[in-house]
């Protein structure tokens, strides 16, 4: 006889409250486990598995399963992408272009490697094909949402059965692995090369790093001010997206808010009516992204990863070497053998098995410990909300007029 199972429903200040506590549990975590800060492993990503161990725990064994109020997940991402956007001054994107798009070519050939290893597999487990795309760049590169609607195409289209739940377990696997993967294989390159950042040394304090040159300072005024740029850039955003949608071009979400920051923070910039307080930018985008991650993982339902087959699990396994040893020997050398190169590719492992969001908060972690990356803040955050998806979609269709 089975046990009762038993929900508790966190309302939208508990579900917040709760994603704070799991954010210092990894700060906690990092700091009493020497190999989680020596392998600059997030602190969102730390505590939010071990919360979702626990629970995943809780529901096997008492059939006890905790839900949450997500209202905020959306916009705490809207808040981090926009961010990115206002740190993108034009003499950055002068600076940063050409690596955007060497950055997109060398992302792109991991998409093609990451679909012709799914399929070379699943055709020698004699896995069906579509289910070796699926853990192939449609969930890895794709993520949830990715995984969602192709899981939802194949089983209707193509009575494929048991998409979504192999998606889902898929795109979970990732999103965990891709924040415990980054941080190593960056720490191995800066440490081998002796890698330092280019930049002049800043004075590093937990969470924000300020210029020596700078006089700005965080104030009560400045976190409001630029609340204020953020909340109209995400509200501006979201009425364009809308217009996109409503002429049958749907892009995601923060893809437009991002774009609106650029835009918003070069116009201040030329035309000097308003300096924005960077400092300020960067802690609102450490919040945003850091709350974020902390929600979206501690809500991970672990269990999810059982119904992965033992094939399906050695195709992610070998998936993960795969994308470890490319972001080392071919990321790292295409993007220029440099210390913002060593940072683009623990960004890349982030973003090629989970997401964007994901590749940050690697890269955050790096450079609280080595030192600042612009560069890399700009390279990859714009190829991974942006310009990987359309690649992507492409890349699948070849393979799926391949396998069909």
């Amino acid at each position: 006889m089975s046990a009762a199972k038993i929900t508790f429903e966190l309302d939208l200040i508990q579900t917040t409250a709760a994603a704070l506590a799991v954010l210092f549990l990894g700060y906690l975590l990092n700091r009493l486990i020497p190999p989680l800060r020596n392998y600059n492993i997030p602190e969102p990503v730390v505590g939010g598995i071990a919360f979702a161990t626990a629970s995943s725990i809780l529901y096997s064994q008492l059939g006890v399963e905790i839900t949450f109020d997500m209202t905020l997940k959306t916009p705490l991402m809207l808040i981090f992408f926009t961010t990115v956007g206002l740190g993108a001054s034009l003499k950055l994107l002068a600076r940063g272009g050409p690596k955007v798009l060497l950055f997109l070519a060398v992302a792109t050939v991991f998409l093609f490697l990451q679909n012709g290893t799914s399929l070379l597999m699943a055709w020698a487990a004699d896995v069906h094909p579509l289910q070796g795309l699926i853990t192939g760049s449609i969930t890895l590169s794709g993520g949830h949402g990715t995984g969602v609607t192709y899981a939802d195409m194949f089983a209707n289209i193509n009575n494929l059965q048991g998409a979504m739940e192999l998606s889902m377990a898929s795109a979970t696997f990732g999103l965990v692995l891709g924040g415990l993967i980054g941080g190593p294989v960056a720490k191995r390159l800066v440490d081998r090369y002796k890698l330092e950042p280019s930049d002049p040394p800043e004075v590093q304090t937990e969470g924000v790093t300020y210029s020596l040159e700078d006089i700005d300072r965080i104030t009560p005024r400045h976190m409001m001010e630029t609340l204020l740029i953020i909340t109209a850039c995400m509200t501006g955003g979201g009425l364009i997206f809308n217009l996109l949608r409503s002429h049958g071009l749907t892009l995601p979400a923060f893809v437009c808010t991002l774009f609106l920051g650029v835009i918003v923070t070069n116009v201040f910039e030329l035309t000097r009516v308003y300096t924005i307080n960077k400092e300020t930018v960067d802690q609102w985008g450490t919040i945003g992204l850091s709350v974020f991650l902390a929600k979206a993982l501690m809500s991970l339902k672990l269990w999810e990863l059982l119904n992965l087959a033992l094939s399906m699990l050695m195709i992610l396994v070998v998936q993960t070497v795969l994308l470890c040893l490319f972001a080392y020997f071919v990321t790292f050398r295409v993007m220029g053998k440099d210390y913002d190169a060593a940072v683009i590719a623990g960004g890349h492992c982030g973003f090629g098995m989970g997401a964007t969001p994901t590749a940050v908060a690697n890269m955050e972690a790096l450079v609280s410990r080595y030192g600042a990356s612009p560069q890399a803040f700009l390279v990859v955050p714009m190829v991974g909300a942006f310009f990987i998806d359309i690649t992507n979609a492409l890349v699948l269709q070849l393979f799926l007029a391949f396998v069909q």
